[in-house]
């Protein structure tokens, strides 16, 4: 266990954003499904995607890291086997995404997991499956095993669930004998993370038509052998643009490596945080975000109202930016936060508090007044690595140092989060509790 002291020192600078977490899942996913060799560069090996390159090798694949280019070479011409045991840590992407896949490739799997993924709904999965020819057996979450042969036809399913289910049913479909078709029997949520799975899908030769209600995805396709780079990270460029949010002496962020014509949902924090009042512009291949009334009270910034249903990771940074605006600030349509690492809604709203700001909680989001200021003290990480993260910009308008727990978390999506901080003049010191 670990805590992170943070304080309220920020100089600015540049920041190479990490490698897309979302988009690794899918590109490794896909490079295994191709059945050759295949190369994906620029890969940060953080928790969640150790998971997933963890689940293709139970699988048969055989992976190397090159850590001095961060190249992935996945070797899978013995994908396949009878029996798999594969261990999902704390990612649900990996669980989610896998489910279907191995149902398939008609493999026998038993999934495991730790911290709150085992609490996770798999209902879905568990009404769906059964009925296209795979025995599911649980207990209502992990320890799960399955086994059977995946059966192509009709499925349908809520769309304003978790996305995950959607992007396993799509990689998942083309590979069994016949045509299938999902169905979606309401509005569709998160769908930057299907257009990005549709996308990657592509990139590997593999098709779904869209319908008025879902897509047909024909079968007997093939995956394509073929290398692929990861964009960058527009969930994790949030936070930094949090921070460009609350410096108190308005210095600006360069932002490198991101894709503006990405189809990450997330991409849409630009306008967000453009409507708090921050200053956020294109220079190049860099993207630029600076408050010119970092001076006013509560920063020039003032809160709105935000529907989540779309960019639910971005709420934490959201959440700490509007704890810092004049105002109240809305935020609705996500409910789904209440099933990750943790209960999201809550934690962002015990964190805030903690230190001195004003939130509630709603049954799908946050009401937060604003304060001009934080007064410092302990905040609970709550295992949540985007909790911990979004702190960070919390304690630049902290009038004390603001500790947060469980500071170890940031190692399941952007373990180089703190050194990135340091290096744009952030204070952040990790003490670890062994």
């Amino acid at each position: 266990m670990a805590q992170v002291i943070y304080g309220n020192h920020f100089q600015g600078g540049c920041a190479k954003i990490p490698p897309s977490k979302s988009a690794a899942h899918r590109q490794v996913l896909c490079a295994a499904l191709s059945r050759g060799k295949c190369v994906v560069s620029n890969v940060d090996m953080s928790e969640d995607i150790k998971a997933t390159v963890a689940a293709v090798t139970a699988l048969g694949a055989k992976v190397h890291f090159e850590e001095e280019t961060a190249a992935l070479t996945i070797d899978a011409s013995s994908l396949g086997g009878q029996n798999a045991v594969i261990d999902c840590g704390e990612s649900g992407s990996t669980l989610r995404f896998l489910i279907p896949i191995a149902a398939a490739l008609g493999i026998s799997a038993r999934f495991l997991g730790k911290g709150r993924l085992p609490q996770r709904p798999l209902g879905v999965y568990r009404e769906l499956l059964p009925a296209h020819g795979v025995e599911f057996r649980s207990q209502g979450g992990l320890p799960l095993e399955i086994s059977g042969r995946l059966k192509s036809g009709v499925y349908r399913l809520p769309g304003d669930i978790s996305s995950q289910f959607i992007t396993g049913l799509l990689l998942a479909l083309p590979l069994l004998e016949g045509d299938s078709e999902i169905v979606l029997t309401s509005p569709l949520e998160s769908k930057g993370y299907v257009e990005l799975t549709l996308s990657v899908l592509r990139e590997f030769g593999v098709v779904a038509q869209e319908t008025s209600q879902g897509w047909k995805v024909p079968g007997n396709q093939r995956y394509a052998v073929r290398n692929s780079c990861v964009e960058g990270d527009w969930s994790q460029a949030a936070f930094f643009l949090c921070m460009a949010a609350l410096s108190t002496t308005g210095a600006s962020v360069e932002i490198k490596g991101l894709r503006p014509n990405s189809l990450q949902g997330d991409r849409a924090c630009v306008d967000l945080f453009r409507k708090f009042g921050v200053q956020i512009s294109w220079h190049g291949e860099s993207l630029m975000a600076w408050n010119s009334r970092a001076s006013e009270p509560y920063g020039g910034l003032t809160g709105f109202t935000i529907d989540a249903s779309q960019i639910p990771d971005m709420v934490p940074a959201l959440a700490v930016c509007a704890a810092l605006s004049r105002g109240e600030t809305r935020i609705a349509n996500a409910q789904r936060l209440r099933l990750k690492e943790s209960d999201r809604l809550a934690a962002m709203a015990e964190a805030l508090n903690s230190v001195g700001g004003k939130v509630e909680t709603t049954a799908d989001g946050l009401v937060i007044q604003g304060v001009p200021s934080l007064g410092g003290g302990v905040a609970h990480g709550k295992n949540d690595h985007r909790v911990v993260m979004a702190m960070a910009a919390a304690g630049l308008r902290s009038k004390d140092p603001l500790v947060v727990t469980d500071a170890q978390s940031i190692r399941k999506s952007y373990p180089g989060f703190f050194n990135d901080y340091i290096m744009l003049g952030g204070s952040a010191h990790v003490v670890d509790l062994g």
